[in-house]
């Protein structure tokens, strides 16, 4: 089975709202970041993605929250491969503080061509980085 992986968050102050909660934008940048980390972490860092051709582009996503980051929290992202399909894949995100969970949320991403031709079908390397070993 794959090594989980978990992105590093501390919550910077131009992240919260008048509420003192971390504005809920953020947590989309903070899946953006746990993206880009876990296929790093997988071996297959984004600028060699880019390089062949691809990208991914997010069609859906929902967040549900229990609780809320503060300035100058530490949290974990935890990243999970969801569904796997031909064009496109899902991942599923928790959100924690002091190990205990205060969202989570889940994307589906559809890979792209970067000359703007459309979808395309999941490359080798793509799949290969979402298939646990």
């Amino acid at each position: 089975m794959a090594e989980p992986y978990e992105y590093r968050v501390q919550v910077r102050y131009l992240e919260v709202d008048q509420q003192g909660v971390v504005f809920n934008a953020w947590y989309l940048a903070y899946f953006d970041d746990a993206l880009t980390g876990f296929f790093e972490h997988r071996g297959l860092p984004y600028a060699a993605l880019m390089v062949e051709g691809f990208d991914f582009q997010v069609v859906h996503t929902e967040l549900d929250w229990t609780g809320g980051l503060r300035f100058g929290d530490d949290a974990v992202v935890a990243v999970e491969v969801g569904h796997l399909g031909t064009t496109s894949f899902s991942l599923a995100f928790e959100v924690r503080r002091a190990g205990a969970a205060v969202c989570t949320g889940r994307s589906v991403y559809v890979c792209i061509a970067t000359d703007g031709s459309g979808k395309r079908p999941l490359p080798p390397a793509v799949r290969e980085a979402l298939t646990p070993a």
